[in-house]
Parts: C-alpha cells; sequence; structure tokens
C-alpha cells in the first residue's frame, strides 16, 4: 500500500508530508484548494509526464517521493529484479522536476527510467478518476481480472504449461528443417569434403609423430650426406686429383730411395708407414658406415608428402591439423543427419501436432470456464448498479477468438469488459460509452466485486461521487468501504456521505502566506472531521443541524 507521500515545490505546495495507513481514506475541501495539485504530485511520483508548469513559481525544481509498503510477492519485485535492482521491504518512487520541464525518475534512490517507474506505478496504484482512467479501463487487464473473479489460476496454469511445451516442441521441428535445409543446399560439397576427409583418413596426434620423423629423417640424411664427403675427401673420384693415402705412399718410396747411411730418415719413414694405417682404418670405418645404411630416402618423401597433405586439408577446411579428425566426424554426422533427416523431422512434426492438440485442449477449457464466470461475474456487478444511480447500465463480457498469432500462454481469448448504460443500446467500451462520473462509478461497482482478485494494493478515487447525493452518494460510500476491506482506497470527495465512511479524514485547503497561496492538508481528529463533514452540509454557515447530521453520517460510518 502507499504509505506516504512527500512533496516539494509542486504548483501551490512548497512542503508536505503525508501518512497513510490502510482502509478508506478520504480527501475533502473547497473547489481549488489542490486535491487535483495531490493527485498530479502522486501521478508524478507513478511516472505520468511532466511539465514545467508542475514547478511552484521561482523555484528550479519540483520533487515527489512515493513510498510503498507492497505485499510479499508482488510483482513489483520481480520487475525490480529483472532490471538488476534489489528489492527492500518498502519501495520509493521519486521523480524530479526541472523548471524547463526535463526530469529524472529514481527507485530506492537509484536512477531509472521513466518508462520504469510507469510499469512500477501501474501495477501499485490504480487511479479511476473524472478523465483519466487506468487499470479496468485498459483492456488487457480483463482476462486476467475474470481469471481471478472466477478462481481460474489453475486452468490458466495448465494453458501456459501446455503452450511452452507446444512452443518448445515448434522451436525443436523448425531447428530440424533449418538443419536439413542447409545440409541440403551443401549436400554437394559435404559428400565431396567427406570423401576426400575420409580417404586422408586424419588420425589423432598424427601431425606431432610425422613431424618428428620427419626431422630425425633429414638429420640421418645429412648424416649420410657428411659421410660420403669425408669418404669422398679421402678417395677422391678425380683421377688427376692425388688421394691422401696416395700421397702417402709416394712420399714413403721418395724417403727410401735415400742413400745410406739413411737411419735419420727411419723416424719419417714410421710416422708415414702409421699415418697409412690410420687412413686405412678410417676409410674402413667410414666405409662400413656408409653400408650400415643410413635415412631411407623414399621415406622422408613418403612423411613429408602425408604431412603436407595433411596441413593441406586444415588450411582449406580453417582448422587446425589436430582438429582435421573431429571435423571429418562432424561432417559425416551432417551427412547422416541428411540422410536420416527426413525420418527425424516426421517425428518431430508428429510430436508438434500433440503438443499443439494438447494447447488446444487446455485452451479451450479454459474459455468454458471464462464464459461460466463472465456469466457470474455479470450477474454480481448487475445487483451492484442500481444502487450507484446505474440501473439502466448493463455490464456485458465478451469473450472472442483471437487469430492464431494471437494465442498465448494465457489460452486463446480476448476479454472485453464492455458497457451499455442505456436499454437497447449496443455495449462498448468502459471508457467510451459511459460519462466521467457514470465511468467511475461503474468502475466502483467492478471494483466491489472484483476486489479479492486485484494484484493493485492501492486505489485512487478521484470524485466518484460528482454529479449524485443523497441515497445514491451513501451507496457510494458504503462500497467504497466494502473495497476497503481488502485494499488501501484514497477518494477525493464533495460528499459528505462518502467522507464519513472513511477510516481517516484529510482536508485539503488554500491559504496566503505573504504575498503567495499556498496549499496545505490537514488529518482530522474527529470533532474537526464533523465540522469538515457539516460544512459539506450546510455551506459557508455551519449551523447546529448540519453538525447534527454530520454526527448522523459518521456513526453511520462506524
Amino acid at each position: 500500500m502507499l504509505s506516504s507521500l512527500a512533496i516539494r515545490d509542486v504548483v501551490l505546495i512548497e512542503r508536505l508530508d503525508l501518512a497513510f495507513g490502510p482502509g478508506l481514506t478520504t480527501l475533502t475541501g473547497e473547489t481549488g484548494a489542490g486535491k487535483s495539485i495531490l493527485l498530479d504530485s502522486l501521478g508524478l511520483a507513478l511516472g505520468q509526464r511532466a511539465e514545467s508548469g508542475m514547478v511552484r513559481a521561482g523555484q528550479a525544481q519540483a520533487s515527489v517521493a512515493a513510498a510503498f509498503h507492497p505485499p510479499t510477492g508482488h510483482p513489483a519485485f520481480d520487475m525490480l529484479r529483472d532490471q538488476g535492482i534489489e528489492p527492500e521491504d518498502d519501495l520509493v518512487l521519486r521523480r524530479v522536476v526541472q523548471a524547463d520541464g526535463r526530469s529524472r525518475a529514481f527507485v530506492n534512490d537509484q536512477p531509472v527510467g521513466v518508462a520504469l517507474l510507469r510499469r512500477l506505478g501501474a501495477l501499485l496504484v490504480e487511479v479511476q478518476g473524472q478523465h483519466d482512467q487506468v487499470g479496468l479501463a485498459d483492456p488487457t487487464s480483463h482476462g486476467g481480472l475474470l481469471d481471478a473473479f472466477g478462481a481460474l489460476e489453475p486452468r490458466r496454469a495448465a494453458a501456459a504449461e501446455a503452450w511452452s511445451s507446444w512452443r518448445a516442441a515448434t522451436k525443436r521441428l523448425h531447428e530440424a528443417r533449418e538443419a536439413i535445409a542447409a545440409a541440403q543446399r551443401e549436400e554437394e560439397w559435404l559428400r565431396h569434403a567427406v570423401g576426400e576427409l575420409k580417404e586422408l583418413n586424419p588420425e589423432e596426434g598424427e601431425e606431432e609423430s610425422l613431424a618428428t620423423e620427419r626431422q630425425r629423417l633429414q638429420q640421418g640424411e645429412r648424416r649420410a650426406e657428411a659421410i660420403a664427403a669425408a669418404i669422398g675427401e679421402l678417395t677422391p673420384r678425380d683421377r688427376r686429383s692425388a688421394s691422401p693415402a696416395r700421397a702417402l705412399r709416394e712420399a714413403a718410396r721418395a724417403l727410401e730411395r735415400l742413400p745410406p747411411p739413411n737411419e735419420d730418415a727411419q723416424p719419417a719413414l714410421v710416422a708415414l708407414a702409421t699415418a697409412q694405417d690410420a687412413l686405412a682404418e678410417a676409410e674402413s670405418a667410414l666405409t662400413r658406415l656408409m653400408q650400415e645404411g643410413g635415412p631411407d630416402p623414399r621415406r622422408l618423401e613418403v612423411v613429408e608428402e602425408r604431412l603436407f597433405a595433411l596441413r593441406a586439408a586444415a588450411r582449406k577446411h580453417s582448422v587446425a591439423v589436430v582438429e582435421l579428425p573431429a571435423l571429418a566426424a562432424d561432417l559425416r554426422a551432417r551427412l547422416e543427419a541428411l540422410d536420416a533427416g527426413s525420418g527425424r523431422v516426421a517425428a518431430l512434426e508428429r510430436d508438434e501436432a500433440a503438443s499443439r492438440k494438447a494447447y488446444l485442449s487446455a485452451a479451450v477449457t479454459l474459455t468454458d470456464a471464462r464464459r461460466e464466470a463472465a456469466a457470474r461475474l455479470e450477474k454480481a456487478v448487475a445487483k451492484e448498479l442500481p444502487p450507484l444511480k446505474l440501473d439502466r447500465a448493463r455490464l456485458a463480457i465478451d469473450i472472442s477468438a483471437r487469430d492464431e498469432a494471437g494465442w498465448g500462454p494465457d489460452g486463446q481469448d480476448r476479454v472485453a469488459f464492455l458497457v451499455a448504460t442505456n436499454p437497447g443500446q449496443t455495449p462498448g467500451q468502459l471508457a467510451k460509452i459511459a460519462s466521467g462520473g457514470e465511468l467511475s462509478r461503474l468502475m466502483l461497482a467492478l471494483k466491489v466485486v472484483l476486489a479479492r482478485g486485484s494484484p493493485v494494493p492501492t486505489l485512487v478515487f478521484d470524485e466518484v461521487d460528482s454529479g449524485i447525493g443523497g441515497a445514491t452518494a451513501a451507496a457510494v460510500g458504503e462500497r467504497l468501504a466494502r473495497v476497503a476491506e481488502r485494499l488501501q482506497v484514497l477518494v477525493v470527495t464533495h460528499s459528505p456521505q462518502v467522507a464519513a465512511r472513511g477510516t481517516a479524514h484529510m482536508r485539503v485547503a488554500k491559504q496566503v502566506k505573504g504575498q503567495r497561496a499556498e496549499t496545505r492538508v490537514d488529518t482530522l481528529p474527529n470533532t474537526e472531521r464533523r465540522e469538515e463533514l457539516a460544512r459539506m452540509l450546510a455551506g459557508e454557515k455551519v449551523t447546529d443541524a448540519a453538525r447534527a447530521a454530520a454526527e448522523s453520517l459518521l456513526a453511520d460510518g462506524r
């Protein structure tokens, strides 16, 4: 419910702090005192349009803060969570309007958009006025109100669950069809790619093992080349080039031809002989190394061809070589899905048809229950209309089928509350058929019947008693009190019969301070309340008879 309203520098209001309790609060005062300013101020906090004319003359800005204490589990808390705002027990909607008309909005002192403020306000307060109605005048709310009246929540939940299942089945079918269509568009390429990869047959970790083997083979090849080069140096193929062995032999022969005595040449001859033996041993060792076999040149070629083929395939498909086995499996699966797709789609089509049938059954059950509840609601409202001077009015609840595109979790129905205010008149939309006063009283009659199912905890009626008096005004007051047993109700009234029904009574008055007029609001104790009711009954001059009549009204209101 609305717990407080703080207003700063709005038109005739300099500073005003109001506290509200449960039940019925009545606001009275002479015409022009500023009652409409209070409602406009509340409207600002609820996200209604801001205008520069709302700012009090000479001030830079105006501000209004409305504090609410919603019941546990109220949908406003879920809305705040969806916006990333952690809800608190109390919810404060605040609006600041600059003198140039620009405004800022806050929820629990966190800046938000005005659209969010408006959505929250619609969940917290419903206004029924002479010119502007929200809530019951909005046709989109009628289905939910009818379901709440008829206690149809289980049937509505069943329809919502069936709708969710149907939507999920439809999505699965759509995705399968899209996948097959996409596969069919690339079928030729897909079959070619699967064939290529099947022939290539990439294996897990193959690139790494091939690269390691290639490096080893390349190193072996270089080793063989080095051995061959060493042998070539020792035994050159060019006969014109002298080999080391021949040079050693020729040197030894030359020394042997020295004339005796040649003992001093013996060390050189021994060294030459040793060198010849070492050279022969080196040649033998190199020959053995060569004969033992180096790397197979053909194997290196095979390894490189395989490695290059893998890398070329990876580049072609824009993946890493290590991903080729997974790619091959994925492409095979897509091809298999294409080959088996018609059977899967047929199964999904059967599932979708069954889910649709289940939803239609749940929706029809909900529609039938709604028609039965609508008949009961029409009769209940009809009983409330005569005492409100609406005995010729008739509520008609239209339940029509929406096109399939409009079906949803709430069923297939379009629910609209229609009214005819005269016999023979075709029922039409509430806001278009009834006058301001009639519409407010119609809304009151509906609220009396629908109060139990209302998700909005606070109702505001602006001059619901316009154009009536006597017994009709008393009937309005009695019904407002009945609604206030379940919801918080604020009513701006000129009727003493209505004002006497309030659990709290606020008087709005205009006074002059210095050279400026200012609106003030006083919560009246019982004695002052009697005087206010007497003023409303008698006019400017309050008589004892008026006071006695006021006391009688207060007694009846208790």
